[in-house]
C-alpha cells in the first residue's frame, strides 16, 4: 500500500488508534499506540521510543530509537469496536541517523532473507502453531485443571473449543493471514492452527500476529491461551513445526521430486543438522522447553533426519504435495522468537549449501524405541543449550554481537533463577520424607 492509500483507509474506516508494533530479542511483541492524527508523523518515521526500557535493546546513554512502519503490514484489528477502530503496523527499528538498529530481530531476518535471495534461494515456510486453551479458577487465576477430554482431531462436544478456533481463524483471515487448517491436538486443551506457505518475513510476522490474536480472542471467550511449551507431565508439549520449500530464481523446486532429493537439498539438510545443537537456545528458549524434547512426546530427541514420514526425527521429508518435496523441521517450540528462529534456519541452510556439507544416512525407524543410536542428541537442559550457544562462532556472527551477548546473559540468569527455585516437585517429594 502507498501512504495515500493508508490515509484514505484510515479516514473511510474511522480508524482512531494505530499501534506501532515491534518485537524484542526474546520474542515478546511490544507496541506504541498513537492516534490517527499522528499518522503522518508515523509514516515519516518520526515516532521514537526509549530503547533502554526494553530488555536487551539499548543502553541509557544511547537510547533514542525510531519506529519505521512497514506499510505492507497495515491492517485493522477485526475484534476491536467498529467505531473508533484500531489498526496496526509492524515496524522496523532504526537509530536517529537512519541506520538499522542491530538488535532488532526483524532486521536480522530481513538481512538473512536478502542474503538467501542474493544467493538464488527463495525460501517459503508453512508454520504449524500449537498452543493451549485453559480455564480460570474462581479467583481468576489460570488453572491447569482442564475439564475437556478431547484429543487429536476430536470434534465437539468432546472438543470444547471449536468455536474459539473458528473465531481465531476468521479474524486472522480478515487480517490477511491465509489459514490452511485448524484442529484439536493430541494433548488435552491443546490446539493447532496452520498457515499456508509464505516467505520468511511474512511467516514470522504472521506468527507474532497469530499469538496476539489467540491470546486476545481466548480472553474474550473467558479462557487463557498459553504458548508455554510443556504444561502437563504425561502429555505432549506445543511445537512450532516449519514445512520448508526452497525455490531457485526460476521458481523451480530445488529440494527434489518423485521422492528423490537433489544435491543442494541434501547439503541444506546437513547444514540444519550440523547447527541444530548450537541453535537449540533460539529454537527452544526456556527451561520448560527441554521438558518437551523427550521420547514419546511427538518431539525430536536426536539430531537426525528421515527420508519418509517418520515424525520422531528432527527433520523429515513429508509426503509430496503437487509433486513439490519439502522439508519439515520439528524441533522449534511455541515460545521461540520467530524472527531469530527463521533467520538462523536460513543461515544454516545457506551454510550447508555453500560448503557442500555431506549428509549422513537417513534414519527411518521409530527413534523413541529402546535402541540406542550413536549420533548426537539435542541438548537435554537449558544449561546444555547455553553452553552450545556460547561456544558457537557461527551463531555469534549471524546474530550479531549485541543480540548474542544480551540473549546469552538473559538465559544464564534464567537458568540460575531456576536452579535457585524450590519447585513443587521437591516439596512433594521431600518435605515429609526428610
Amino acid at each position: 500500500m502507498t501512504k495515500e492509500e493508508i490515509f484514505a483507509i484510515v479516514e473511510e474506516e474511522d480508524v482512531e488508534f494505530i499501534r506501532l508494533q515491534f518485537t524484542d530479542i526474546f520474542g515478546t511483541l511490544k507496541n506504541i499506540a498513537i492516534t490517527a492524527r499522528q499518522l503522518e508523523d508515523a509514516l515519516e518515521n518520526k515516532i521514537l521510543f526509549d530503547g533502554s526500557s526494553v530488555k536487551g535493546f539499548a543502553p541509557i546513554e544511547d537510547s533514542d530509537l525510531y519506529l519505521h512502519p512497514d506499510l505492507s503490514t497495515f491492517c485493522i484489528f477485526p475484534w476491536r469496536p467498529q467505531q473508533g477502530k484500531v489498526a496496526r503496523f509492524i515496524c522496523n527499528i532504526h537509530r536517529a541517523d537512519g541506520s538499522v538498529f542491530a538488535a532488532d530481530p526483524r532486521a536480522v531476518l530481513l538481512d538473512a532473507a536478502k542474503k538467501a535471495k542474493d544467493a538464488g534461494l527463495n525460501i517459503f515456510i508453512e508454520a504449524e502453531c500449537e498452543f493451549f486453551l485453559l480455564n480460570a479458577d474462581d479467583a481468576g487465576e489460570v488453572s491447569l485443571n482442564v475439564k475437556e477430554k478431547a484429543s487429536y482431531f476430536d470434534i465437539g462436544p468432546l472438543d470444547m473449543s471449536e468455536n474459539i478456533r473458528r473465531d481465531i481463524v476468521l479474524n486472522l483471515e480478515d487480517m490477511g493471514i491465509k489459514i490452511k487448517a485448524s484442529h484439536h491436538e493430541i494433548a488435552k486443551a491443546q490446539h493447532e492452527i496452520d498457515f499456508t506457505d509464505q516467505d520468511a518475513i511474512k511467516c514470522a510476522d504472521a506468527i507474532q500476529t497469530f499469538r496476539m490474536a489467540v491470546k486476545t480472542l481466548a480472553k474474550r471467550h473467558g479462557l487463557s491461551a498459553s504458548f508455554m511449551p510443556k504444561l502437563f507431565d504425561s502429555e505432549n508439549g506445543s511445537g512450532m513445526h516449519f514445512k520448508i520449500s526452497i525455490l531457485n530464481d526460476d521458481e523451480e523446486n530445488i529440494i527434489g521430486k518423485e521422492g528423490k532429493l537433489m544435491p543442494r537439498a541434501k547439503s541444506a539438510i546437513a547444514g540444519i543438522l550440523s547447527h541444530a545443537r548450537e541453535l537449540s537456545l533460539i529454537n527452544n528458549p526456556l527451561v520448560n522447553s527441554y521438558k518437551r524434547l523427550k521420547p514419546n512426546f511427538d518431539a525430536p530427541v536426536y539430531v537426525s533426519w528421515s527420508s519418509n514420514s517418520n515424525r520422531s526425527a528432527l527433520l523429515r521429508i513429508p509426503m509430496e504435495r503437487n509433486n513439490q518435496m519439502r522439508m519439515e523441521l520439528r524441533s522449534p517450540d511455541s515460545a521461540t522468537n520467530p524472527y531469530l528462529c527463521i533467520a538462523m534456519l536460513i543461515y544454516a541452510i545457506m551454510d550447508g549449501i555453500e560448503n557442500t556439507l555431506e549428509l549422513e544416512d537417513a534414519i527411518n525407524e521409530n527413534m523413541y524405541s529402546d535402541k540406542l543410536y550413536n549420533i548426537k542428541k539435542l541438548p537435554d537442559t537449558l544449561s546444555e543449550a547455553i553452553e552450545e550457544f556460547e561456544n558457537s562462532g557461527f551463531v555469534k556472527e549471524k546474530l550479531g554481537e549485541h543480540i548474542f551477548n544480551e540473549y546469552l546473559k538473559a538465559k544464564k540468569t534464567e537458568w540460575n533463577e531456576f536452579n535457585n527455585a524450590i519447585t513443587d516437585w521437591e516439596i512433594k517429594k521431600y518435605l515429609e520424607r526428610y
